[in-house]
């Protein structure tokens, strides 16, 4: 008789950014079991990457990280997420300028909003940025998959130029920072 094991797992959705950096660095974490491109934050039903870029339809570039909470936290994750972004400019990542970008958390749980606020505000305290966080904390209404051509796409297309100049400079920088939190 097979049974199957159910695994604990828990959701967050947090925009840092271009999908395709941040995805590259929470697809390799122990205890990640899913992480898909997408958008949330808006009110347009339905968007497309097109129309998200164009600034117009209020959502912004995230990530739904699924979890094993036995395996890694959420105050893990956030971790990971403010050091792997500036979260002190405002509806911006280097090159990438829009609300599309911003630096936000779509909080899925009072616990989540509590930790991420608590987080935050010792971020701010320590001096550990130059500036003030400007990442936003907002409640999580949806999560809207991107295109196929998105996800994965560092795993995908590495030797894109993009990928080369942009997205591989992050990703080494995060295993450098964090070998102990990689996958086995």
């Amino acid at each position: 008789m097979n049974e199957t094991i159910s695994i604990p797992t828990e959701t967050a959705t947090l925009g840092n950014g271009c999908f395709w950096c941040t995805e590259a660095v929470f697809q390799q974490l122990e205890g990640v079991i899913k992480v898909t491109s997408g958008y949330s934050g808006g009110e347009t039903d339905n968007p497309d990457y097109k129309s998200v870029c164009s600034g117009t339809t209020g959502h912004a570039e995230c990530l739904e990280v699924v979890y094993d909470p036995t395996k890694i936290s959420f105050e893990d994750l956030l971790e990971i997420f403010w050091k792997t972004h500036d979260p002190t400019t405002l509806n911006r990542q280097g090159n990438d300028i829009g609300t599309q970008y911003r630096s936000v958390i779509f909080y899925h749980s009072e616990e989540q909003k509590v930790v991420a606020e608590k987080y935050m505000e010792q971020l701010n305290q320590s001096g550990t940025f130059p500036r003030p966080i400007v990442t936003l904390l907002q409640s999580f209404t949806r999560f809207f998959p991107a295109e196929d051509y998105h996800q994965n796409y560092f795993k995908l297309n590495g030797n894109a130029p993009y990928c080369q100049f942009v997205v591989r400079p992050k990703v080494e920088k995060f295993l450098k920072t964090f070998p102990q939190k990689l996958r086995s």
